[in-house]
């Protein structure tokens, strides 16, 4: 049976992969995301790993990414999965890049609120995803190879 990382940052991004939960109710899966209030209400129930949240304009950005860097292999490592589902932001980068690395599928989800424009994750993902999906018709012009088949609302 295969095993499923969802992994995101918080806020927004994290709202969009829980949105996801019906569609992989039936497998093994985990959840990977940064702590904070919200993300432990919801994800208490799952098998779960927590990142630091990092804010890329924050003087401490280079420290928690690496530290997340870090403990994103190990999380791989550990768990094994054979695919990696993220709808971003930079926090969920180290696993969708440790996962390829290692042969995982990755599936990344462009953020619903990308309407005409790349985000930084989406940009940095895209060359190396399988399946990179965009919310929006109007965004296959920028991300010509991604697919599009809704919303995940």
């Amino acid at each position: 049976m295969k095993k499923i990382c969802l992994v995101s940052s918080c806020g927004g991004h994290f709202m969009e992969l829980m949105q996801i939960l019906p569609a992989v109710k039936d497998y093994d899966f985990y959840i990977v995301t940064e702590r904070n209030v919200a993300s432990k209400i919801n994800v208490e129930k799952y098998r779960h790993y927590y990142l630091l949240q990092q804010e890329r304009k924050n003087l401490s950005f280079i420290f928690k990414f690496t530290f997340n860097f870090i403990i994103s292999l190990v999380y791989v490592l550990r768990e094994n999965p054979s695919l990696i589902i993220t709808t971003g932001a930079g926090a969920s980068y180290p696993t969708c890049r440790w996962g390829k690395l290692l042969g995982k599928k990755v599936i990344y989800i462009e953020s619903f609120a990308k309407l005409n424009n790349k985000s930084v994750t989406g940009k940095m993902v895209y060359p190396f995803a399988d399946y990179f999906l965009v919310q929006w018709p109007e965004m296959k012009e920028i991300y010509p190879n991604a697919l599009y088949h809704g919303t995940v609302y």
